[in-house]
């Protein structure tokens, strides 16, 4: 695969695409994520088991930066189930930058505690199986999850995102009334979590927290499809 189709650049056969890496990964762990074969481009968006992830970095490249938590929140669109929600903080291979704990407020005491990514695999991978992950913005998410696993397993972990940014641009950046107001000089809507999150009612939350911006990323989802979709919307023109 690519690194524009890694990335999103095109859109991938992803269901294609799993079921030839559940036959040719020679990683275990890996071989068990990819067989579960539960993801159909036609499944309705209503009936479809989600999964909200969100990671806190120390920078935006992957190839330079490192992962210092992760937040995860299995949900459906009737339901999201906070009890179940997972989070991690980890210990990046450099020390953190004064930025960094200020814009994160996760603390050199706390990483120097925190497990290598490579410790939780198993149990992120338990969390993602099965279900179609949701981000808000997935060259971030995305690229940070295949570039971590890459270095521990030696393959790389690539899955089809819905990416709840990309659903606001679609609107807001990509229609034609977005173009109309561009052209008159209005300006452009935010299509950030919050400035979006705000656009549907939903309450503020205190960002930069993983396990926080995943629940803010369930509940947008949720609020995009009863406003703009259908519950028997296919996942297939949702997905990236």
């Amino acid at each position: 695969m690519s690194n524009a189709m890694r990335f999103g650049e095109q859109r991938p056969d992803w269901p294609e695409y799993l079921a030839g890496r559940a036959n040719q990964t020679r990683n275990r762990k890996l071989a068990d994520y990819f067989s579960t074969g539960s993801l159909s481009a036609d499944m309705a968006i209503g009936e479809a088991p989600l999964v909200a992830l969100d990671l806190e970095t120390t920078g935006l490249d992957a190839t330079r930066h490192d992962i210092v938590s992760i937040g995860v929140m299995p949900f459906t669109l009737e339901r999201i189930r906070v009890s179940d929600g997972r989070y991690w903080v980890l210990s990046p291979r450099r020390a953190l930058s004064d930025e960094s704990v200020a814009f994160h407020h996760i603390t050199h005491t706390e990483v120097a505690q925190a497990p290598d990514f490579a410790a939780i695999i198993d149990e992120l991978l338990a969390c993602l199986k099965g279900r179609l992950v949701v981000v808000h913005y997935r060259q971030l998410e995305r690229s940070f999850i295949d570039a971590a696993v890459r270095e521990r397993l030696g393959e790389g972990l690539l899955f089809p995102v819905i990416d709840t940014m990309s659903l606001e641009a679609r609107i807001h950046r990509q229609s034609w009334w977005a173009r109309l107001r561009r052209w008159a000089g209005r300006p452009v809507a935010s299509i950030r979590l919050h400035e979006s999150r705000l656009r549907y009612n939903l309450p503020a939350y205190t960002g930069h927290h993983a396990l926080v911006d995943a629940l803010a990323t369930a509940e947008l989802l949720q609020a995009q499809i009863a406003r703009h979709y259908r519950w028997e919307t296919p996942v297939g023109e949702l997905w990236r």
